[in-house]
């Protein structure tokens, strides 16, 4: 029988680093350790494996930046635009060009698209959660190129990913409406298919439990509608409510929006007839009116953060799979003004929050 030709597969395999990090040193690139370099060496030489002659074009080396096909283009979300600009930045920092697909569930197949994208990329990020659920990161795995998780991770998987602190978040804002002494606080809950969206409301529900804070469920409307029709119309069903609550926690700014433009439209003051706080701090929250508090992330720094750990892998440097947490911080603006006569009843003020 024939005896099979060792692959660059194998190569990685008994050099213990990933196929891109072969790629690199056969194609006498920079990015790899010396020592790594060396094993990779040893390792074709062991194999015979035979080094095609390089054909370099010029070109940067390309990673793969996944996320799901949204309302409008990812590049323009107020949220995930910024986490892309910080990818993109520090991938051409590194020498890397960026290859964007915004995967749409309802024309494609995950396991056929990443497959094609696979031998055009060194490696992956994927952003967000929501469309692209736990089997298809499963399914990514098995393409055995790097892969780095950006606001979702994989319960009982061992993947590097990076999130902002969503659970903080949800905490941090309802403890500063606590504090104001507002009792009767609202979610204005996301949908369950995000990961960051639900970590937020575990934090929300975690601060009312420690404040012994009533949690009522007609308080907790679904999300409906588009996107920027959401918040509007769940802040809309609590206003028709006999026993309305006297503050609401938006789980983004994007549903806040809609929320303040709601109340605004039943003539109520904010915030001396309903208090808001919200979580993003987008640019667009500190020009609202009046202006909103809201709990900041990170999100370029999160981009940044996940293509280094994508280019360790890539260049077979040490990188556990740890899930790295972005610290965030409170900034308080004009939306949660404190209720009159509810002073007793307030809890301390959250640690860090910053005045702007």
């Amino acid at each position: 029988m024939r005896k099979r030709k060792a692959s660059m597969r194998d190569v990685a395999e008994l050099a213990n680093v990933s196929v891109s990090a072969v790629s690199l040193v056969v194609r006498n690139k920079p990015g790899v350790a010396d020592e790594t370099r060396e094993r990779v060496w040893e390792a074709i030489a062991q194999l015979g494996y035979v080094v095609a002659e390089p054909q370099d074009d010029g070109r940067a080396s390309a990673v793969g930046l996944l996320i799901e096909r949204g309302s409008m283009p990812a590049i323009l979300d107020i949220f995930y635009g910024e986490v892309i600009r910080g990818f993109q930045t520090e991938a051409q920092r590194l020498g890397y060009q960026v290859v964007l697909h915004m995967f749409d569930r309802s024309e494609e197949r995950f396991d056929r698209m990443y497959s094609s994208l696979a031998s055009d990329v060194q490696g992956f990020v994927i952003a967000n959660d929501g469309d692209i659920t736990s089997e298809m990161v499963e399914q990514a795995q098995s393409a055995h190129l790097p892969l780095v998780l950006i606001e979702s991770y994989v319960q009982g998987q061992h993947l590097p990913c990076v999130i902002g602190d969503n659970f903080s978040a949800g905490y941090a804002v309802t403890r500063h409406l606590l504090a104001q002494g507002h009792r009767d606080i609202a979610l204005l809950r996301g949908l369950d298919k995000y990961s960051s969206l639900v970590d937020r409301g575990r934090g929300f529900l975690a601060a009312m439990a420690e404040a012994q804070a009533p949690i009522v469920p007609e308080w907790m409307p679904l999300p409906t509608g588009s996107l920027f029709l959401r918040g509007y119309a769940q802040m809309r069903e609590l206003l028709k409510l006999a026993h309305r609550p006297t503050a609401v926690v938006a789980i983004s700014d994007k549903t806040a929006f809609g929320a303040l433009e709601a109340i605004r439209e039943a003539g109520l003051r904010i915030p001396d007839d309903m208090a808001v706080a919200s979580i993003d701090d987008v640019a667009e929250s500190a020009h609202t009116r009046p202006p909103l508090t809201s709990y900041h992330i990170a999100r370029a720094d999160m981009g940044v953060l996940a293509m280094q750990k994508l280019h360790r892998l890539i260049t077979g440097e040490p990188e556990l799979p740890v899930k790295s947490l972005v610290y965030g911080e409170l900034v308080v603006r004009e939306t949660c003004g404190a209720r009159r006569g509810a002073a007793s009843n307030a809890v301390e003020e959250p640690s860090g929050a910053v005045a702007r």
